[in-house]
């Protein structure tokens, strides 16, 4: 096997976990990735790979092994579309992150979409909340929100919405609607602990207030902040992207709407040191278009 073939064998042992999920990846027999993987390690004189009852896990030469590998891959990729020409199919898998309640309404819906623009393309997609490690995960674009807070990431803005506060109609008939910031102090907050937590700044004009809420649920994926407020258990602040359906459909109301809260931003991040592949410029596009459509919930 040649050496292209059996860093593409590595890296799909290390994004998959195991030597069975590669084998199904690949479409061979796992023995055949066990021995790539062990002649490998042979050739290169140094332990790629720790196994465990737990499964695989990369060493620390391993893991360099692994981001070097992935990078060479895809130079190798965009060589072979550049000279093929534009017009090239998109080839191979293309793996994502992006927070849970956003992908599932916004991204997830239409990924049959870009699929079929792209028919010999597939797509991993992994859904959490949190900022994972785009190397370790083996990673080719991550949608996050919000301000960056590594100004090293290389990273492209794709778009923003507005940030609401909002309750249930049941939630305001029964606690009152809150007439200006001050006035959240008396209700009971859902806070998202990675989309703002308790302090909440509004803005009117040149007028700005700070506040500082209170509540007995504090949860740390938007499903939760999603199912606590459809529960009629309390408002919250969150973007429109969020609650979309039900800001549509009137299943939630926004409050104070005269004033502003911060915007939510949405970027597409890449791996530190890797150029951006085809299939991941070819995503963002698509997603970028998408979020500017008519059915956007940009506002």
């Amino acid at each position: 096997m040649d050496r292209l073939a059996a860093m593409q064998t590595f890296v799909h042992v290390v994004e998959s976990g195991s030597f069975s999920a590669a084998a199904r990846r690949l479409q061979v027999g796992q023995p055949a990735v066990s021995k790539t993987i062990a002649q490998l390690e042979a050739r290169l004189a140094v332990r790629l790979l720790l196994r465990s009852t737990r499964g695989l896990t990369p060493t620390e030469a391993g893991m360099a092994f692994f981001e070097r590998a992935k990078r060479a891959i895809d130079e190798a990729d965009e060589a072979d579309l550049a000279a093929r020409g534009a017009g090239t199919e998109l080839r191979g898998t293309l793996r994502i992150c992006a927070a849970v309640t956003f992908a599932r309404l916004h991204i997830v819906p239409h990924l049959g979409t870009f699929l079929d623009r792209h028919p010999e393309l597939d797509i991993d997609v992994v859904l959490d909340d949190r900022n994972i490690n785009l190397v370790e995960a083996g990673i080719d674009v991550s949608l996050r929100m919000g301000p960056l807070s590594d100004s090293g990431l290389t990273a492209r803005k794709i778009s923003e919405c507005r940030r609401v506060v909002l309750a249930t109609p049941a939630y305001f008939e029964r606690y009152g609607e809150p007439r200006a910031p001050a006035d959240l102090s008396r209700h009971q907050a859902i806070i998202y602990s990675l989309g703002g937590g308790s302090h909440w700044r509004f803005e009117r004009g040149e007028e700005q207030q700070s506040v500082t809420v209170h509540g007995r649920i504090r949860v740390s994926a938007g499903e939760g902040v999603r199912a606590s407020v459809l529960a009629h258990r309390g408002l919250t602040m969150a973007s429109q992207w969020m609650f979309a359906p039900e800001l549509e459909s009137g299943a939630v109301r926004e409050t104070l709407a005269d004033w502003d809260l911060p915007r939510q931003e949405l970027w597409a991040v890449f791996p530190t040191g890797r150029l951006s592949s085809a299939k991941a410029r070819a995503f963002v596009d698509f997603v970028q278009q998408l979020l500017a459509g008519p059915d956007s919930a940009q506002g």
